[in-house]
């Protein structure tokens, strides 16, 4: 039964509304500061904590729920007669109720000029303190980190009598715990960060990071393996894992892994374009006018390998798209708004997972890959070559036709598991070579994927994600049909390379960024 609750918050949003039915309850109110004001303005009445400690706020407001009378009447167990004993005799009260966020350490040193004096003072200590033992005696006492679970409390206690169920109370507690192991990492990274001489290191030395189941996976790659899908407790703007579901079956381990990487490579498009992924790399991209013709392009590239792949488009999917798509079949549809009419085309194909994601330029904080014993991070890849970038190497300059391609097979490239070749005209990739253990085999097997989708090859252009190390795979894509190359140069053998390119009137351009991808 709550009878009486304490509420502190930082996050205000809700909470008036929130006390007003706690009260209108019968829940005595207590409370600090500006929550504290923020009800009274409201019409409620509500006791400082100040006062009903008998202790007033000391150090600038660092102490004032650090006192026995809160903590015994959190942690007090009811249902044990030498604790109410005690309480008793220090005519203390239980508090059944604890409603607390913490102060905004990570709004505050995301601010520019944050200094660590700011960042020390809005470290919590009362607030988790009190989070911590509520959701220790979560047997007899409920605590609230999150404005979201107003409504569902409020529900609650009207349907129980003022009571909270003990499995409410256990969840409630399982997120409070959550909740401050998520503060006390970003603390522990923000600090772990700081050098000697106040710069900050990109990255701390403990790294703590924090992610929330959302699906418990039917296996992993393989079906012997048992795997779950978890997403990052910061949001991520645009991030495949705000994903909705709008039809289809449950997605799988190795869904997952290529409909990011189908999405990851389309957002990065400013045209309409369409990503067809196949064992996480891209079969088929192509730009267009419209998104239909964008897929019938990228699906031209290799008919084959996109069959059962992963199609994602950044543009509504329509009911034309949704017709083209529906002939073939595909594992997971990915747009960010899928228009009604493409709904009842898809309807038809109820195992097909089509999925809607928003349409925005987030990314994850860090790329993460285990190792055994280890972790393996780095920052994002987020480098989109422009054309101010290139440098001409050759005597040969590309049309501007060229130019064009040559930047768009760069960024396809970007997104092709090393080593990669990509040959690109008009907007469509027409080869693509992946994850060879030699550039020189990647270029051939670009150019017979080329060839078994009876695409020609002449007057294409070539990307390749790092440099080449001998001419050798210059003279298979020029052979190819290629008239123009795209690679980051920084060979020691880069003036051989020129030399070949210059030999067959081919342009060359650097960028001078390689885009390795394991």
């Amino acid at each position: 039964m709550i009878k009486q609750a304490l509420l502190s918050v930082s996050d205000k949003s809700g909470i008036l509304e929130f006390a007003r039915e706690l009260s209108q309850r019968g829940v005595r109110l207590l409370s600090t500061g500006g929550t504290a004001q923020l009800l009274r303005d409201g019409g409620l009445a509500v006791i400082e904590v100040a006062d009903y400690t008998g202790f007033p706020e000391m150090l600038d407001g660092r102490v004032k729920t650090l006192h026995p009378r809160i903590h015994a009447g959190l942690l007090a167990r009811r249902d044990l007669p030498e604790h109410q004993a005690a309480m008793d005799r220090a005519g203390f009260q239980g508090i059944d109720l604890v409603v607390v966020n913490l102060y905004p350490f990570v709004q505050t040193i995301q601010k520019a000029g944050c200094t660590l004096e700011e960042a020390i003072e809005n470290i919590d200590i009362g607030g988790p303190a009190m989070v911590r033992s509520a959701a220790k005696n979560y047997a007899h006492v409920g605590v609230v980190t999150d404005p979201a679970d107003y409504p569902a409390l409020i529900a609650e206690m009207s349907a129980q009598g003022g009571h909270l169920t003990e499995r409410t109370r256990f969840r409630l507690a399982c997120r409070a715990y959550s909740h401050t192991a998520a503060y006390d990492g970003a603390i522990s990274n923000y600090l772990t960060a700081l050098q000697d001489d106040g710069t900050t290191a990109p990255f701390p030395s403990r790294l703590t990071e924090q992610w929330e189941q959302v699906q418990s996976l039917r296996y992993g790659e393989n079906p012997h393996q048992s795997a779950a899908f978890y997403r990052d407790s910061r949001a991520v703007p645009g991030g495949l894992a705000a994903y909705r579901q709008i039809q289809g079956k449950e997605l799988s381990y190795n869904n997952i892994a290529d409909a990011d990487a189908a999405w990851e490579c389309v957002k990065t498009f400013a045209d309409t374009a369409c990503v067809i992924v196949k064992h996480a790399n891209p079969c088929g991209v192509a730009i267009a006018n419209d998104v239909a013709t964008a897929y019938h392009l990228a699906f031209a590239t290799d008919p084959t390998s996109a069959f059962g792949g992963i199609i994602a488009v950044n543009r509504p999917l329509d009911a034309a798209a949704a017709e083209a798509i529906s002939q073939q079949f595909a594992e997971v549809i990915i747009a960010p708004e899928i228009l009604p009419e493409a709904v009842a085309v898809f309807a038809k194909k109820t195992n097909l997972r089509v999925l809607e994601v928003p349409l925005a330029a987030g990314h994850n904080r860090y790329d993460l890959k285990r190792i055994g014993g280890g972790l393996l991070v780095q920052t994002p890849d987020l480098l989109n070559i422009t054309a101010d970038q290139l440098k001409v190497v050759t005597r040969r300059q590309p049309t501007p036709a060229e130019l064009t391609d040559l930047l768009f097979a760069s960024r396809v490239a970007k997104y092709v598991k090393s080593n990669a070749i990509v040959f690109c005209r008009a907007g469509q990739t027409l080869g693509v070579g992946a994850g060879q253990m030699s550039r020189v085999d990647s270029a051939r097997i670009a150019s017979i994927k080329a060839e078994h989708a009876n695409l020609k090859l002449a007057q294409s252009v070539v990307a390749s994600d790092a440099f080449f190390p001998f001419r050798d795979g210059v003279d298979v894509v020029v052979q190819a049909g290629a008239v123009a190359i795209i690679q980051p140069g920084g060979s020691v053998r880069d003036a051989e390379v020129i030399a070949a390119a210059d030999e067959q009137n081919v342009a060359m351009v650097f960028t001078g960024a390689r885009h390795f991808r394991h």
